[in-house]
């Protein structure tokens, strides 16, 4: 096949794969092959899923590009071998790591200033103290530290070259330096407590490796830099993908250093900037509300639409299994306001406006501390399928929603750099924007009155 490349989105669930014709983006194939449930899985699980899903395309295709779930460490011997379960973006027993390592770096304005973020228990380093703390034998025995995408791209060059990775997803590993490109080694020894290799950097767009096939492997980047550049996000726009996170991304022109942790300064894919805000409870809590209720997600949706707006007086603080933004890492779910009168629609509409109020809070906090945010939002993600969401969204948001065509935004966007990669051009290929559907409703403002009342109250409890 002439001019194809290979898009892989590694996420927390599956690997989904596409096979993209390099000229016009147009998606010629898709696999998809399901990941291990957990927040500690063994990485090699995703090469096998990776092989599984990409099959032949390879042989035919010009270059592959991989993106991949953010944060997720995985530490390898002197031989390249796990010494761990990777620990991933979602696995919060390093919250007091994050704590401390905070403190030791000066505060959370010093730890903005010098790595872009504030960290928490999210973050790659958190996890490396965590493993010093906890599993002293395999720190010991930890040589190398790649995040998740590196590690699938290692293995697509059949390890033929130094593992490699691209600023923006080096950007959230809590050890590198987003505004000048530059690694930290001085914070990932830290973290560790002992010294240990990190990939080298790709500079955005580039081949990291050529096979002798003439199969160019890019350095890939994480699924939220994925989504951005398969969205062709301007600067401006916030994207809001509802996938197992939730979050809220735009493109900047200027690093961000947001000592109250709420933004995280990320790098892109381009070169530019993705700051951020990122909820662990998205999806689930849907997936969740639909298995007591025992029903799909279309019925939940129905269920919750025929409902009122405010549920009855039922609220819900969806922070399920700890909560990254605001920073609870010890916080449970809370339902309030649970009456005889209460209905199962209640049940399920209480739980669509808790999310969304919990997307609401993030896109506010992106507004509020990164200026020029002021274009569309766009919303994207699986949920996005689900009427109440669709129809929830604007009322929530409080302003039109843009809902793009259904697609693998992270894998396309992965194909995209691949694309660029082969293009020797400065900036990624134009493909033609897919088209959206513009969703309007009247806003709701106490919906989300009331839904901070029931945060702000029980943030003491966590």
């Amino acid at each position: 096949m002439a001019h194809t490349i290979v898009g892989i989105d590694s996420s927390t669930t599956a690997t989904k794969a596409l096979l993209v014709d390099a000229l016009d983006g147009r998606v010629l194939d898709r696999r998809v092959v399901r990941h291990p449930e957990g927040t500690a899985v063994d990485p090699r699980h995703w090469l096998k899923a990776c092989d599984d899903a990409v099959g032949d395309w390879l042989s035919d295709a010009n270059a592959v590009a991989v993106a991949g779930q953010q944060h997720g460490m995985v530490a390898l011997d002197e031989d390249g071998d796990p010494v761990h379960d990777a620990l991933l973006w979602n696995d919060t027993r390093s919250a007091d790591a994050a704590h401390d390592l905070v403190d030791e770096m000066g505060g959370p304005q010093a730890c903005a200033d010098a790595v872009g973020s504030v960290l928490v228990a999210s973050f790659t380093a958190t996890k490396l103290r965590w493993l010093r703390d906890h599993r002293p034998e395999a720190a010991a025995r930890t040589a190398q530290v790649l995040l998740p995408h590196d590690y699938v791209s290692w293995h697509l060059t059949g390890r033929r070259t130094q593992a490699f990775t691209d600023r923006g997803d080096a950007s959230g590993t809590g050890y590198f330096d987003a505004r000048s490109g530059a690694w930290r080694d001085d914070l990932a020894e830290r973290a560790l407590g002992r010294p240990v290799a990190l990939p080298r950097i790709v500079t955005d767009g580039a081949a990291a490796y050529e096979h002798e096939s003439g199969l160019v492997v890019t350095g890939g980047t994480g699924d939220n830099m994925g989504a951005a550049l398969g969205l062709g996000l301007r600067p401006g726009d916030v994207a809001v993908s509802i996938g197992t996170s939730g979050v809220a991304s735009a493109v900047s022109a200027s690093p961000v250093a947001d000592g109250t942790g709420a933004v995280t300064g990320f790098a892109d894919a381009t070169g530019r900037y993705l700051p951020m805000v990122t909820t662990m409870n998205a999806a689930g809590i849907l997936d969740l509300q639909a298995r007591l209720l025992g029903v799909d997600h279309a019925e939940l949706g129905r269920l919750a639409l025929a409902s009122s707006p405010g549920a009855g007086g039922l609220v819900v603080s969806p922070y399920y299994g700890g909560e990254r933004t605001p920073n609870r890492p010890r916080a449970t779910g809370v339902w309030s306001g649970l009456t005889p009168a209460t209905t199962r629609e209640d049940l399920a509409r209480a739980v669509v406006e808790a999310m969304l109020c919990s997307l609401a809070d993030a896109v506010d906090l992106l507004r509020e501390r990164v200026g020029g945010i002021d274009g569309r939002i766009l919303l994207i993600g699986g949920a996005t399928a689900n009427p109440a969401v669709r129809a929830l969204a604007p009322a929530v948001l409080g302003g039109p929603v843009h809902v793009p065509e259904p697609a693998e935004y992270v894998a396309l966007g992965a194909a995209r750099q691949a694309a660029w990669a082969c293009s020797g051009q400065a900036e990624p290929p134009d493909w033609d924007a897919r088209g959206t559907e513009v969703l309007e409703a009247d806003p709701t403002p106490a919906v989300r009155e009331t839904y901070a009342l029931l945060r702000d109250r029980t943030a003491a409890w966590d």
